[in-house]
């Protein structure tokens, strides 16, 4: 990055963010607003919270609308979480030749490198370690079920790399003894509900032995229950809700919540990001340098590995 004139220049004057995440139905999402606000405050920034509602071509409308503004009106610096699988390369070109900075979550783009050679504000990305994060429920499932089983898997979006690499996590660290039939949803708990609903319409759903539901985030997994709570035969109702059901995210308010109230029997606790990346772009924007082009959050199992109480030990 070009020499740091003007960036005690640029901190003089309060920092401006644009956040681009995916949706408010998303108990993580939020997790990411919150910290976005309460990170905010603590740097004297403004921070705009924009969300896409699922949908790629909506948030890089949003985000180029943002570019291509006054320039005393354009943000300093954007924080996105992409909802393509893209990382949405040609707004990142805009933003990098406008001079504002750009930070990625949870993806690890291509174009990061080439931007960075001639970028005069902070590039970068920040992640979650998604597929320690799947090896960390791959070991939830051999400590939950001993014996080996059967799991119901709802999966994220197929174009996210984020679900793709928890299942590649997942798949590496179960055992062999456990078998793992797949769903697909979308990030919410709506989504997954839908997807289970479906699923137990299917007539191999009412044969298949299934011996615990994991979800890749908490939401879906409490969608899952949703599905199953509505199945009208009292019985195999309570034979599903009688399952462990376990996901990722482990928020304060929701996952870990979930998991005192029993209503989830493990999750994953994953740092939000969006805080993380407001001060990288803030401490770089004050100092004229370019930050590490890539950092990656810790997670872990709550409750811890070694306590959870095997289902069939």
């Amino acid at each position: 990055m070009k020499g740091g004139q003007g960036y005690t220049r640029e901190m003089m004057k309060k920092l401006r963010f644009v956040i681009s995440l995916h949706t408010r139905e998303n108990d993580f999402q939020a997790a990411q607003a919150q910290s976005a606000e309460d990170t905010a405050r603590k740097l004297g920034s403004d921070a705009e919270i924009v969300f896409a509602d699922n949908d790629a071509v909506n948030q890089s409308t949003q985000l180029l609308k943002a570019i291509q503004n006054r320039v005393e009106s354009r943000p300093d610096a954007i924080v996105v979480e992409p909802v393509g699988g893209t990382a949405l390369p040609q707004v990142a070109r805009a933003a990098s030749a406008a001079g504002i900075g750009w930070a990625v979550l949870n993806r690890r783009p291509d174009y990061l490198s080439h931007l960075r050679t001639a970028a005069t504000a902070p590039i970068f990305a920040v992640s979650s370690d998604h597929f320690e994060i799947g090896r960390i429920q791959g070991r939830q499932f051999a400590a939950l079920l001993p014996g080996g089983g059967s799991v119901l898997y709802i999966e994220g979006p197929s174009q996210s790399s984020s679900a793709q690499e928890r299942t590649s996590g997942m798949l590496e660290t179960k055992p062999s003894n456990i078998q793992v039939r797949m769903l697909k949803a979308r990030w919410t708990e709506e989504s997954a509900r839908w997807a289970v609903r479906s699923w137990l319409k299917l007539a191999t759903s009412q044969s298949a032995s299934i011996d615990l539901v994991g979800a890749q985030d908490d939401s879906m997994a409490m969608g899952a229950r949703r599905a199953f709570q509505e199945i009208p035969n009292e019985a195999e109702r309570s034979r599903w809700l009688s399952l462990p059901f376990t996901g990722c995210d482990g928020q304060r308010a929701t996952g870990q919540a979930w998991v005192r109230e029993k209503w989830l029997t493990a999750t994953i606790h994953i740092p939000p990001l969006t805080g993380q990346a407001m001060e990288i772009l803030a401490r770089a924007i004050q100092d004229g340098t370019q930050p590490p082009e890539h950092s990656l959050t810790t997670s872990f199992s709550i409750p811890p590995l070694e306590s959870l109480v095997p289902r069939n030990p």
